[in-house]
């Protein structure tokens, strides 16, 4: 191999390399929205990570053993699959801007609204054969039911310190401001202001019922995606950053590698 195919070569394993945080990111991603009962683009991350990976492999095959026209499917695939990844991380900034988050006085937990999140996010929990299925998988989970058996919570004071999650927040107890009595962290009794907020009258001491059909539980879920979404956000960012920086290189490099192959043809042609 020539200079240019050892730099290239090098350059693609540091590709190969900046691909596994996606993969791995996109896995990770796909294992806490199943754990959560969020669907929300589950897959596409882990899928768009592996066909990175692929391709990488195949640009350093391509460089290794000098295989010009496979760099070259590397060089168009790489910038495609580089373009896929930048518009999916503008997608997901651009979905997650709005919290949807407020504080509670007096309390160490986050409330919810749905008004707080985007009209895409919004537009995606408002379906409700979507919400249908997100609600019965909730209620079959373990989010509310450990809450409910935690036995920290001897006092209502130890609750209200507590930090839960944005599902536990939405769906597992019902709006501060309807002004509940606590009982257990699951089991609430005594609205005194019942037509304080939407919610106040769906709530249900039932284990199968809870607040899961309340706005707050929605937004609990958009807390959530939106929560894994920016964590995602931070690895994909920085591995997109290094691929783009490692492909310009490989770039020059690749054009690098073919004017040695061309000026040593012309040499063996003039000897």
């Amino acid at each position: 191999m020539g200079v240019s195919n050892n730099i290239t070569a090098c350059l693609n394993f540091t590709a190969l390399l900046c691909t596994i945080p996606v993969v791995a990111t996109g896995l990770w991603f796909a294992s806490k929205q199943g754990a959560e009962c969020a669907r929300l683009a589950r897959w596409p991350v882990a899928i768009l990570g592996g066909l990175l990976l692929l391709v990488a492999l195949a640009g350093f095959v391509g460089a290794y053993w000098n295989r010009q026209g496979l760099l070259a499917a590397y060089l168009f695939a790489m910038a495609a699959l580089i373009t896929l990844l930048l518009a999916l991380i503008v997608f997901a900034f651009a979905v997650t801007h709005g919290s949807g988050a407020y504080e509670v006085p007096g309390r160490a937990y986050r409330e919810y609204r749905l008004e707080g999140f985007s009209g895409w996010l919004r537009g995606y929990v408002a379906n409700s054969r979507r919400w249908e299925g997100i609600r019965a998988c909730l209620a079959a989970s373990d989010t509310c039911r450990k809450l409910g058996v935690e036995s920290a919570f001897i006092a209502p004071e130890q609750f209200y310190q507590s930090h839960l999650s944005p599902l536990q927040s939405g769906c597992c107890k019902p709006p501060t401001a309807c002004g509940y009595a606590y009982v257990r962290p699951t089991v609430w009794t005594n609205p005194a202001n019942p037509a304080a907020d939407g919610d106040c009258g769906a709530w249900s001491n039932d284990p199968r019922q809870l607040c899961y059909w309340c706005s707050s539980c929605k937004a609990g879920m958009l807390g959530t995606l939106r929560d894994q979404w920016r964590r995602a956000n931070v690895a994909l960012v920085a591995a997109t950053v290094a691929l783009v920086v490692v492909y310009i290189i490989g770039c020059s490099a690749f054009k690098n590698a073919q004017t040695e192959d061309l000026f040593r043809r012309y040499k063996w042609s003039n000897t």
